[in-house]
This record gives structure tokens, sequence and C-alpha cells, in this order.
């Protein structure tokens, strides 16, 4: 097996992950305030509620067609009677309605930031180099997902899918994933660039989702209505001035 392919499918993984962990481990040690996006609503508001959803909404759906695509073995769908056409139509179908509306959702941000004066000077650097890998990534995944409209496509769940579930028993199959298209590969080393920049850069704030509050009890605000507010909240009156002689 040529070198090269060793290091980017066998070797590069393994560098990317332990730098996502100990990257996000020392952000949250040194710089734990940082966990955050950075919001810029009150510069502007309506831009960011039109691509902000677009977004978000759409990365929901494109990591959760990858999860299946990539964890989910072939055989498993045929046994459950969901065939590979079915299964196909619906990855186009979903997942490029999915990707198209992340790709929408970032160039309204992008135009937003590079629109409105306050929202471009508060853009760090890491701002600047994330945000262009992203939108490579998105690109090349549609680009990836196009293919399936050839009459006889890749099938990604015999070779990428394999080398991806091989990287978790330590014995990655490398002729898997070196015997892929171009642009799955192109794809794939995209995506680990973005994951090897993530802890560096304001998607950090991925890790701090508000998980508990879809769990959390509601809380309730009842009106007093008339009734006059107990002694220990009413204003005190303020002193009276007096001069002294």
């Amino acid at each position: 097996m040529n070198h090269l392919h060793t290091a980017l499918w066998g070797v590069l993984p393994y560098l990317v992950t332990v730098l996502l962990v100990t990257g996000t481990a020392w952000r949250y040690r040194y710089d734990r305030f940082g966990f955050t996006t950075r919001s810029s609503q009150l510069h502007e508001s309506r831009l960011l509620a039109i691509g902000g959803p677009l977004f978000h909404f759409g990365l929901l759906f494109v990591v959760a067609g990858h999860v299946i695509g990539l964890l989910v073995p072939e055989s498993l769908t045929e046994d459950v009677h969901i065939h590979e056409r079915l299964y196909h139509a619906n990855a186009l179908l979903v997942g490029g309605t999915a990707g198209l509306a992340t790709l929408t959702g970032l160039a309204v941000l992008l135009h937003r930031r590079l629109r409105v004066p306050a929202v471009r000077a508060a853009t760090s650097r890491s701002d600047r180099a994330v945000y262009p890998v992203l939108g490579c990534v998105l690109l090349a995944g549609l680009a990836a997902t196009a293919t399936t409209l050839r009459p006889h496509p890749y099938d990604y769940r015999l070779g990428v899918s394999v080398w991806f579930r091989s990287l978790f028993t330590l014995d990655p199959d490398v002729s898997a994933m070196a015997h892929a298209p171009f642009v799955y590969q192109v794809h794939a080393l995209l995506a680990m660039a973005l994951f090897a920049l993530w802890p560096f850069s304001r998607l950090v704030h991925a890790f701090t989702a508000p998980l508990g509050y879809l769990t959390r009890p509601y809380i309730v605000y009842r009106s007093r209505g008339n009734r006059p507010l107990p002694s220990a909240y009413r204003p005190r009156p303020a002193p009276r001035a007096t001069r002294s002689r």
C-alpha cells in the first residue's frame, strides 16, 4: 500500500482526533468563558433570523445523515427491507436538500458578516480560517451526493463507510478509502481539517449545547393582579433633606 495512503487514511484521522480532544480540553481549561458563539444579534437580526435557522437545522440533518450512512452497515438496512435504491434515493433527496439549506444559510451568514461593519469587526482570525474550510466541506459533500445521479454510482457504504468504521477498531482499512472516488477523498480531508480547527474557533460552542433545557420543567409566572406588594418589596421613601442650624 502506498505510504501516502497510509499516512492520509491510517494515521491522519488519529492525529486529528487527538488534536480535537486535547484542543477542546485546553480551551475549556484556559478559555472556559470563550465557549460561546459571540452572538452579534444586537448588531443585526434580520439576516441572522434567516441564515441562522437554515444553517443550524440543515446541519442537524446533514450530521444525522452522515451518522446513518457511515455507522449503519448496508446489510442492516437490507435486513429491515430498505433496499439500496430506496436508500440512495432518500439520501439524495433529504441529504441534498439539507446540504443546500446549510450552504444557503452559511452564505447568508457570511454576507451578513461582510455587510454589517460591527459584525465584520468582531470577526476573529480563527473565523477567517474556519469559514472557507466549512464552505468547502459543504460543497464537496454536495458534489459527492450529486455523483449518485450517475447510472452506476459509487456505493460509499461499501468503501468510505467501511474505512470509517474500521477506525474505531484501531485497524484502519486504508485500501477501502484509497479506492474511493476523488471527490469523497477531498470531502474527508476537508472534514478532518475542519475538526482540527474546531477547538480553536467559535464552533466549539457546539459542545455546550443546552440540552438540559429540553427536560427542564417550565417556569411558571403568575400575575399578582391588584394586590399590594409585601412590605419587604415596597420601595422605601427617599430620606428628606434637612438643614442644620
